[in-house]
């Protein structure tokens, strides 16, 4: 699928016309994750350039690079704070595990789901949970599991997903899902330097895809603000590999302080971005239609794990979990000629809906700009992964690149960056980060 083609699939009109530089195969495995990157960057990229263009820019060709784009997939392994050692992205307990009759994914990045896995288990500690899982089957891992409140996944192939009624409720749902909430005068915003030069965005999104589409957002102009929490846990390498060009704020929605705060932020968005497990927010007041009562005129983006509707929409789910329950990690594992299952050689699902989410907001913007309206944007991983599968399959040998063509350094708080530049270019107005990332809760909670 070429960029022009996702483009036109998730907006319904034509795209600007991307170079792509390189081909196939990118990453190793049966996917064609290159494919998906190079489409999903340059569907993004030309989105952006068009707007600038709608908004009075003047913005040149849209190119991407290939090889660079599929990198990008990963870019968390990429990144490195100079002179430090290395962060493990997994817990002990996260993992695949053999089952009596299979194999199982538990999550437990954050320390609640690591103690909800264990307790549901009666496992102990990490050391223990090889030897209690092998006795059980993964269905009755997955489900005991979530029901204490973690995350799991049992491994199920292909044709079992189709089959399956979540699997099946996906078949409904679009790539890329636009509502208009509501009435708002259209909202033309005067060229700036940047295509999203004056758009305000606010991040409430944690783990990789969410933060990703506020990344690429910030890469385009767009002022980022994060909004998080002390009390919430986080990935350290994930914090600091998604942060670039986004000021952070911490608010705790527990308090009438925090959700006061919030609204008064709300007030002066155009953008909202959030991946908390579904009707989380809206119970402390902020769903879709609220948001949209409170700033006439916002782009609410949402994303899940398993999709919006059928009996998994409010589970939570990961990446890796997602893989392994939809037949992905499974065909991998197949192609490969092992046993043990095989995931996509990137959290691509992650990345490739960030990027999406991306795409979602600005053609949400455009609209908004052309017709008025307040917006609601939705994606899940589940449906990305779906795409991803429809995009045909190659050989799972990959190429050798050179990834240090697409590494820069950048100081921060954290220390001296090397991490991957943003993918992507459009002449005259190229994407780039005004800064690195910042800690945790550094900023005041206020537009700039």
């Amino acid at each position: 699928m070429t960029p022009e083609e996702l483009a036109g699939l998730v907006t319904g009109e034509p795209s600007l016309p991307v170079t792509v530089h390189g081909a196939e195969p990118a990453l190793a495995g049966p996917f064609l994750v290159g494919t998906a990157a190079a489409a999903c960057v340059g569907a993004t990229t030309a989105a952006m350039a068009g707007y600038h263009a709608e908004r009075g820019g003047e913005p040149g060709t849209v190119s991407v690079d290939l090889a660079h784009a599929a990198e990008s997939f990963r870019s968390e392994r990429h990144l490195r704070i100079l002179g430090a050692e290395p962060e493990p992205l997994w817990s002990g307990v996260s993992g695949l595990y053999r089952c009596a009759d299979g194999w199982v994914r538990v999550h437990g990045n954050y320390p609640h789901h690591s103690a909800a896995a264990l307790r549901a288990l009666g496992a102990g500690d990490a050391g223990r949970m090889t030897a209690v899982i092998a006795g059980m089957r993964a269905v009755a891992v997955e489900e005991a599991v979530l029901a204490a409140g973690g995350a799991a996944a049992a491994l199920r192939s292909r044709a079992d997903w189709l089959a399956h009624e979540q699997g099946r409720a996906l078949a409904g749902e679009p790539l890329v899902g636009f509502e208009r909430l509501g009435p708002a005068p259209a909202r033309g915003e005067p060229a700036g330097a940047r295509p999203l030069s004056g758009i305000r965005v606010l991040d409430l999104t944690h783990v990789i895809a969410g933060p990703v589409c506020g990344r690429v957002l910030a890469a385009h102009g767009a002022e980022v603000l994060r909004i998080d929490a002390e009390h919430l846990p986080a990935v350290h390498t994930l914090v600091v590999d998604t942060g670039f060009g986004k000021r952070s704020a911490n608010l705790d929605l527990r308090t009438d302080a925090g959700r006061a705060r919030l609204r008064e932020l709300v007030g002066d968005a155009d953008v909202l971005v959030q991946s908390y497990r579904p009707g989380s927010l809206a119970a402390k007041g902020f769903g879709a239609r609220e948001l949209a009562d409170l700033r006439p005129g916002l782009v609410t983006v949402e994303l899940d794990a398993y999709g919006w509707r059928g009996p998994w929409a409010r589970r939570r789910g990961f990446d890796s979990l997602v893989q392994l329950a939809s037949g992905i990690a499974h065909e991998g594992a197949v192609a490969a000629g092992e046993e043990e299952p095989r995931p996509l050689p990137a959290q691509a699902l992650d990345h490739a809906t960030g990027w999406l989410a991306a795409l979602g907001a600005v053609t949400a913007l455009r609209r908004r700009a052309r017709g008025g309206g307040s917006w609601r944007v939705r994606l899940s991983l589940a449906r990305t992964g779906r795409w991803l599968d429809s995009l045909g399959r190659k050989g799972i040998e990959a190429a050798d690149g050179e990834v240090a063509r697409y590494l820069t350094e950048t100081g921060s708080p954290f220390g001296r960056l090397a991490h991957l530049r943003i993918p992507g270019g459009i002449e005259g107005c190229p994407p780039y980060w005004a800064h690195g990332p910042r800690p945790r809760g550094a900023d005041p909670a206020e537009w700039s």
